[in-house]
């Protein structure tokens, strides 16, 4: 197996497991980075299928889209994540906030 087919698959895994999700620490788990830009992140983003799709399919819905690359999704226990450009966050973030809504400010 190339490179190429081993990305693809890890990306494959990935959906799967974003398909049972029930919350954000469960979609931040399957996608957890070592960036300091954002907790989780999806490569995949150039692939036929979507985060969106796949939480759809665990029951999520969406709470706010500005496009296919920015939204906020709720999961079925309540808690949010915002996808920005394949970077995932904790929360509702749309809007630039710098802090989850209802986070208290510094």
């Amino acid at each position: 197996m190339d490179f190429l087919d081993m990305f693809w698959a890890v990306i494959a895994e990935q959906l799967q497991e974003l398909r049972s999700a029930r919350n954000a620490d469960d979609v931040l788990r399957t996608l957890a980075s070592d960036s300091a830009t954002a907790p989780g992140f999806f490569g995949g983003s150039g692939g036929d299928e979507t985060v969106s799709a796949a939480l759809r399919t665990a029951g999520w819905t969406t709470v706010w889209a500005e496009s296919s690359l920015y939204y906020t999704m709720r999961a079925p226990d309540g808690s949010m994540i915002t996808y920005i450009e394949g970077d995932i966050f904790r929360g509702d973030r749309h809007g630039h906030n710098p802090e989850p809504t209802g986070a208290p400010a510094n």
